[in-house]
């Protein structure tokens, strides 16, 4: 059961997590490469109460992460979208794929879907991705979308300890480039 928006790209669909995708988030949650920026691994029961929580945070908040469907084979890619739990530094759009699906442009396909979404529907003024220093291959994705590093933020607990730099835009600037995209 969905309850929340549906978006469309050319290879995706995108909807708020379901049950259907716990499989395909256990898994996102359990490898070690995928993970290595996003928290670190979980075990399926710690993976199953984050699940719960952007699943929840579409009851509260009105919005959280998109799972991400390719609509050739109904397959879960990985989880999109925006994302400001208590204490966030700002307004995200944020993006993880499973391994087997990076570097095929997905997230940047999903993105672009979510950072209009967040502009246009959610009316947000500016959107960050909250990216480690070192997580180049993030870094890339949020430079092609335009995005400019404004230094060091801070993450709430318990990531607090993560060094992580916010890159962001605001929504004019969005605008101001969707002609080049």
């Amino acid at each position: 059961m969905v309850n929340g928006p549906i978006l469309f790209t050319e290879r995706l669909i995108l909807r708020p997590l379901a049950a259907e995708d716990a499989e395909g988030w256990y898994a996102f949650n359990a490898d070690p490469v995928t993970m290595r920026h996003l928290g670190g691994v979980q075990d399926r029961g710690t993976a199953w109460r984050s699940l719960c929580i952007m699943a929840g945070a579409w009851q509260i908040r009105g919005f959280s992460m998109f799972s991400l469907i390719e609509r050739a084979t109904g397959r879960w890619v990985g989880r999109v979208g925006p994302w400001m739990p208590e204490g966030w530094p700002g307004t995200e759009v944020g993006w993880g794929v499973a391994r087997e699906f990076a570097g095929r442009g997905f997230a940047r396909e999903a993105a672009v879907a979510t950072i209009d979404y967040a502009f246009d529907v959610l009316g947000w003024d500016e959107v960050i991705h909250t990216i480690a220093p070192d997580n180049v291959e993030s870094a890339a994705l949020a430079a092609r979308l335009e995005s400019v590093n404004r230094g060091p933020t801070q993450l709430p607990a318990p990531l607090a300890h993560l060094p992580v730099d916010a890159w962001g835009q605001t929504a004019a600037e969005w605008r101001a480039r969707a002609r080049s995209r």
